[in-house]
């Protein structure tokens, strides 16, 4: 060593801090990069994807092989600084001293803090393109890390740690998935991202949910004249009516207007007409997923549904529009007034029909009422004061201000609404 110039050592010293930054950035890009996104990057046949999913595959002869080069050269690199600082300062007691401190800097500048930030910082851009270094490097330093590793095996065996194989495989949680999409910003539209969003939540929604409760529904009674039958079909913006006989609970059938066309444009039309057109209606226990009921509409054939409680008790509709609609949101289309619930004005105050939803209500207003027990604000104000409040009449429910605005048939029909503030 003494043999060689000062220059060419400090040059030599130079290139060995710059391998170790390179092992450095490489480590921690590796560990760093997404991947998912490496694995959609080596579908397509990208070679630098293909060897770092490779290698992230063998993750403990990777490690391994970054830190036996990592230690080697800084190894090396404490050699040298010190041979540097006897022949820059010669046999001077503080020269060790300050060749070490001289050494140790510039490892943390240059080997340690910079390429780490820099791998941290574009991990996805330098995995593919790092891996064509590490790929021949992993190759030839093999036999020594299988060396090496045989005494970190005995070693963690006596400590009684056994590392489960495939533990540095990513698995993701829905709560995980949920914050990725969240987190996508301008790299998902924001309709898709509602839509993603909306699908992790079905496995925590019920047809109870989404239901049009029995009260709401329209219905033909099969008892009443055929005339008001015949005005009643004319004004219906159903495709799919509920025909019920004697009361509102006892649906015996199903009534598709399309097929009645046919029948009532040949003139015919009466009592025994819609009852042959019936279909056999198709019930759904009460809390049903709608995940679930999505793939029984599916295999059923069927697009409407009865919901009933443990005592077959009619409790409301429930159609597969429905759920199409929590997944991609409220159709523009529909009957007059089935609006959702409204924004808030300038004021900071909103009209609410009682008898829409809860869920609807919180996603339109932005608010957290509670959604454990009555699915309606009709029915939550009513739960709330255990009684049918009189117009005028104002309360609080989870922070927010209410006023009774309107009652009708026992049942509140409109609520103000006053957007919490954050005193409230």
């Amino acid at each position: 060593m003494d043999e060689i110039p000062l220059a060419a050592q400090f040059a030599l010293l130079a290139v060995l801090l710059i391998f170790s930054g390179f092992f450095a950035m490489a480590e921690t890009a590796m560990m760093a990069a997404n991947r998912h996104r490496l694995r959609a990057l080596a579908d397509t046949g990208d070679r630098g994807a293909l060897l770092a999913v490779a290698m992230l595959g063998k993750i403990d002869r990777l490690i391994g092989m970054i830190l036996l080069g990592n230690t080697l050269i800084n190894a090396a690199a404490a050699m040298l600084t010190g041979h540097i600082a006897l022949a820059v300062f010669g046999q001077e007691k503080w020269a060790l001293e300050a060749g070490t401190l001289f050494v140790t800097f510039c490892l943390l500048v240059f080997s340690e803090i910079t390429p780490k930030v820099v791998g941290a910082t574009y991990p996805d851009w330098l995995t593919p393109r790092i891996s064509f270094a590490l790929a021949p490097m992993l190759r030839v330093a093999y036999p020594v890390i299988w060396f090496v590793n045989l005494f970190v095996v005995a070693l963690l065996r006596l400590l009684h740690l056994r590392p489960k194989a495939g533990a540095h495989a990513t698995r993701m949680s829905p709560q995980e998935l949920r914050a990725l999409v969240l987190e996508s910003g301008q790299l998902i539209p924001k309709q898709h991202r509602s839509i993603l969003l909306n699908l992790f939540d079905l496995e925590h929604i019920t047809v109870d949910d989404i239901m049009t409760p029995r009260g709401e529904m329209e219905a033909i009674d099969i008892e009443a004249s055929i005339d008001d039958i015949r005005s009643q079909l004319a004004t219906s913006f159903h495709t799919r009516v509920p025909v019920f006989e004697n009361e509102p609970g006892n649906v015996i059938g199903i009534l598709h207007q399309r097929r009645l066309l046919a029948t009532v444009l040949g003139g015919e039309f009466d009592h025994a007409v819609v009852r042959h057109e019936l279909a056999e209606p198709y019930f759904i226990p009460a809390g049903t997923g709608i995940y679930a009921q999505l793939q029984f509409f599916r295999d059923n054939r069927q697009r409407i549904g009865l919901v009933v409680d443990e005592y077959g008790e009619l409790l409301g509709l429930v159609t597969l529009e429905d759920i199409v609609e929590e997944i991609v949101g409220k159709f523009t289309t529909g009957m007059p007034g089935s609006a959702s619930a409204s924004a808030w004005d300038a004021q900071g105050v909103a009209i609410v029909d009682g008898s829409h939803s809860l869920r609807d209500v919180n996603r339109a207003l932005g608010l957290a009422l509670p959604l454990e027990g009555p699915k309606t604000l009709n029915g939550l104000i009513i739960e709330h004061l255990q009684d049918i409040p009189e117009v005028g009449v104002g309360l609080r429910i989870a922070g927010v201000a209410m006023e009774i605005l309107q009652t009708e048939d026992k049942r509140i029909k409109t609520v103000k609404l006053y957007r919490p503030t954050a005193t409230s």
